[in-house]
């Protein structure tokens, strides 16, 4: 396909009225003005409207902190036990700094630790594998790779909340 052609054809340009043509009104016969470019040195004002002071850090503190099992009984319609397996809570204790409010939830006595037959294997390989095995659980994770992977088994759920 070939290139179009910026310019008019002769024809074309010969048919069109010049500015001081008598079947133009006087009106149109003035040439249009030119917009004035803005300085762009100058500040723009706008207004915006100001956040309230509740969510400051980003959250609404006037929300209060929910509790982490009635919670998921609330959100799942059921009675919920959450499980921690024992390959995940060495991870969580190494990277102690990033996730230390996840190790004090953990902590939590409602919490029960699952005990891990096998040897050598990775927190995420050790979760997917036990839910192949027993399609009882729901997995919740905010590991982006294991989200992946949980959908793959059949019959087994993800259960999560985004990040804001």
């Amino acid at each position: 396909m070939g290139k179009q052609k910026k310019t008019r054809k002769y024809p074309t340009m010969k048919r069109m009225l010049s500015l001081g043509d008598q079947r133009l009104k006087e009106k149109d016969r003035l040439k249009p003005k030119k917009k004035e470019k803005k300085d762009p040195s100058v500040l723009k004002e706008r207004e915006i409207p100001q956040h309230p002071t509740c969510l400051f850090f980003q959250y609404n503190t006037q929300l209060a902190e929910l509790d982490l099992v009635q919670s998921m009984m609330d959100c799942l319609y059921a009675k919920c036990i959450p499980c921690i397996t024992d390959y995940i809570m060495p991870e969580i204790e190494k990277l102690e700094q990033k996730y230390q409010v996840t190790l004090r939830i953990t902590k939590d006595p409602r919490f029960e630790g699952l005990p891990c037959t096998h040897k050598g294997t990775y927190a995420d390989d050790c979760l997917v594998q036990r839910v192949t095995q027993h399609k009882c659980y729901i997995v919740a994770t905010v590991d982006w790779n294991l989200k992946r992977r949980i959908p793959k088994v059949p019959g087994v759920h993800d259960y999560g909340a985004p990040r804001f």
